[in-house]
């Protein structure tokens, strides 16, 4: 079993000069916190891979961590790997490390909601479930998963839900796909169906995310325009947008791919329902992509991934709709 840390509240202490919590603890140090692991004889390989903040975590790092990973599982003698990281970004690490997933072993990434210096921190608890999960041959081909609160997730449906809360990931929509209880998986339902894994990055690309709000004039949509290689937009419902939207959503599509995703971050995106200007309907026929079932943080990260391979329209909008269920 190969674990990376990454850093993130799970490997927090206080910081004298500041009083605040910052990364310091080693993979070595966390996983001396888990009580009871030893008795599993499961061969545990450390990587110390970062030690910041799941906010400042970067694709560069992520890119670098998932060409560790190939290296490590092509060796063939590794049943599974645990990735530890800040919770701040993790439903989004986890779907960027799906996208290019090509082994069989799962990946388990974990965290903590609550740091090492407060009572009953959660971080062992859940560093301990993720061993387990891992080594677990029932979740072979299932790609990277989320373990936190004893509770199993797959990427594609993995949100962070509230803010502070031990159980505050959540797969709205489809549920946990099982437990971790008494040392075993427990599987609820069989992990989604996951897509072709995708190839690495052949260029960078940088995609925007425009979430739309009342009475929005679309000012602020105007300043994407020449500024990234895609935009995603989060629009109210099941894909709609203020009329007076329209002609400008219509003019990026025209220039750059604009994929059509909900804010609501929990249902798919329609297609055919609704008529008006600034309907999903509308807003598809004038060339954006719908999403899916994908949030638009997932549809983000998906769209970044296919332009950084210099995918054409038509295929970024056959890979989103792979990912309608």
């Amino acid at each position: 079993m190969a674990v990376y840390s990454l850093g993130g509240t799970i490997a927090m202490t206080t910081d004298p000069a500041t009083g605040g919590v910052v990364p310091a603890l080693s993979a070595h140090d966390l996983l001396a916190a888990v009580p009871g692991l030893d008795r599993h004889g499961i061969d545990l390989r450390v990587h110390d891979f970062r030690r910041v903040p799941g906010a400042s975590l970067t694709f560069d790092d992520l890119t670098e961590l998932g060409a560790a990973i190939d290296k490590t599982l092509d060796g063939g003698d590794v049943d599974g790997v645990v990735i530890t990281q800040g919770t701040d970004t993790i439903e989004e690490t986890a779907f960027f490390l799906d996208l290019h997933h090509d082994h069989d072993q799962p990946v388990i990434v974990t965290g903590a909601m609550r740091n090492p210096t407060m009572a009953s921190p959660d971080g062992p608890a859940n560093l301990y479930a993720a061993v387990i999960a891992a080594a677990d041959p029932q979740l072979r081909g299932a790609g990277v998963l989320v373990v936190l609160n004893d509770e199993i997730h797959a990427a594609r449906h993995v949100r962070k839900s509230h803010t502070t809360s031990p159980a505050a990931f959540t797969s709205p929509g489809a549920g946990p796909v099982g437990r971790v209880a008494e040392d075993r998986v427990r599987l609820a339902s069989p992990p989604p169906t996951r897509v072709a894994p995708l190839a690495p990055a052949a260029r960078d690309a940088r995609v925007g995310l425009y979430t739309v709000s009342l009475d929005d004039d679309g000012t602020l949509l105007e300043a994407w325009d020449g500024r990234c290689d895609g935009l995603v937009v989060a629009a109210f419902g099941v894909g709609h947008v203020p009329q007076r939207l329209v002609e400008n959503l219509e003019r990026l599509a025209g220039r750059i791919p604009v994929v059509l995703a909900s804010r609501i971050g929990n249902g798919p995106v329609l297609t055919e329902t609704y008529g008006f200007p600034g309907s999903e309907k509308d807003l598809i026929g004038r060339g954006l992509i719908p999403a899916g079932d994908l949030g638009p943080y997932q549809a983000r990260l998906l769209l970044q991934t296919l332009l950084a391979q210099d995918a054409d329209h038509e295929t970024i909008t056959s890979k989103f709709s792979a990912f309608a269920r």
